[in-house]
């Protein structure tokens, strides 16, 4: 049978590299439902092209443009954020991909969780608000969450048949961004246009700016912890330029373990869909006989210092992390609307983190209160 498959962000980019995964393998999987915030326009066109059982516009300004449009279909049209807590309660999906940006995505996600459904997880942001409560709540549940960063997913891959053996570390590849090498007497000119430049990856604006500011890497060390039950100690960050490697397990009898490729998101992507099984495909294929040297370097903290930022919020764990991500999530809205500069969302999030109490064992509802204390301190700073 098809494996029946519910897109959350499906208009982003990891949304649209996964409809191109599924439309290559019809016989494999089909659509049941998909979401978008505000792009009302390609959600109609993938409505129609993909025949969901179920659309939902967040924005619900957009809610009677996008029933309109699809009108003369059977497919159901939602809106408004609650409305996907809605649906992801439906029973026609067997798995959902969580690609939805940034804090956004954890109440969906949680709610599939609950209903029992395996989760294809690409918004990491999940993990590092409130890693803790929903990976329990996955146990509970026995609900599997396949991880869909190129990274995470490495280190599935790796582990995958490992189950009696200690890991020892695992080394997440950071590619270093399009700023590797520069000093702060150049990031202090950068402008949006240069940070979503990336070198090697094709990946949405926020996600683009993480990386380069290096936030990126810090988020998923916290979303390794919970995703792989590991202390901060064995987790760590390593440049790697070409982001062929991407990430290694290390076990306790020395044997590091690595997955490569090129850099194409659409691979993790099909194996977090398929799995158990991997999938046959046309994506170019890595070629040892041309390659170049692999470099690797440790990373430059004292320059990109979100990375510390976030290794601190790593090792105090509670509610830091998602005080971390908020202030992070409102910084980078405001560098892309040229309302601050590049430097500057390092000390934003870096100010709210002194800021916001600090708290060891939040609730689910206590993690939502320092979210929004988080942003209304950071965007105070920007006058948002």
């Amino acid at each position: 049978m098809k494996k029946r498959i519910a897109i959350f962000g499906s208009t982003g980019s990891v949304g649209t590299q996964a409809l191109n995964v599924i439309a290559a393998n019809p016989d494999l999987f089909e659509i049941e439902i998909l979401t978008a915030n505000n792009n009302e326009d390609l959600l109609i066109a993938q409505a129609r092209k993909y025949n969901p059982n179920a659309v939902v516009i967040v924005n619900e300004s957009k809610y009677e443009t996008v029933k309109a449009a699809l009108s003369d279909t059977m497919v159901k049209v939602f809106a408004g954020e609650a409305a996907l807590e809605e649906v992801a309660e439906f029973d026609s999906y067997d798995m959902m991909l969580a690609a939805i940006v940034g804090f956004a995505g954890l109440k969906s996600t949680l709610r599939a969780v609950e209903c029992g459904k395996a989760i294809a997880l690409a918004n990491k942001e999940t993990l590092v608000v409130a890693g803790d409560i929903v990976m329990q709540r996955a146990v509970e549940k026995r609900v599997p969450i396949i991880p869909v960063d190129s990274e995470h997913s490495a280190i599935f891959q790796c582990m995958v048949g490992e189950t009696r053996n200690q890991i020892e570390k695992i080394v997440l590849t950071a590619s270093g961004g399009p700023f590797l090498g520069k000093k702060p007497n150049f990031l202090v000119n950068v402008k949006k246009e240069h940070a979503l430049q990336h070198p090697n990856w094709n990946m949405g604006a926020k996600i683009s700016v993480d990386s380069a500011t290096l936030m990126n890497k810090g988020l998923e060390m916290i979303e390794a912890k919970w995703l792989f039950n590991l202390k901060p100690s064995q987790i760590q960050v390593i440049v790697h330029p070409e982001s062929i490697i991407h990430s290694m397990v290390q076990f306790e009898d020395g044997s590091i373990k690595a997955q490569m490729g090129l850099p194409d998101m659409k691979l993790p992507i099909q194996y977090a869909l398929g799995f158990p099984h991997r999938i046959p495909n046309s994506f170019p294929r890595y070629d040892f006989s041309r390659s170049s040297s692999l470099h690797f370097e440790q990373p430059d903290i004292k320059t990109f210092r979100n990375l510390a930022l976030a290794t601190d919020a790593l090792h105090r764990g509670g509610n830091m992390p998602c005080i971390m991500n908020a202030a992070n999530e409102i910084a980078v809205y405001g560098f892309l609307r040229n309302r601050i500069g590049f430097l500057d969302m390092t000390e934003m999030v870096e100010r709210t983190m002194h800021k916001i109490p600090f708290l060891e064992k939040p609730t689910l509802e206590e993690y939502f209160e320092s979210d929004a204390e988080a942003r209304n301190f950071a965007a105070s700073l920007i006058n948002l």
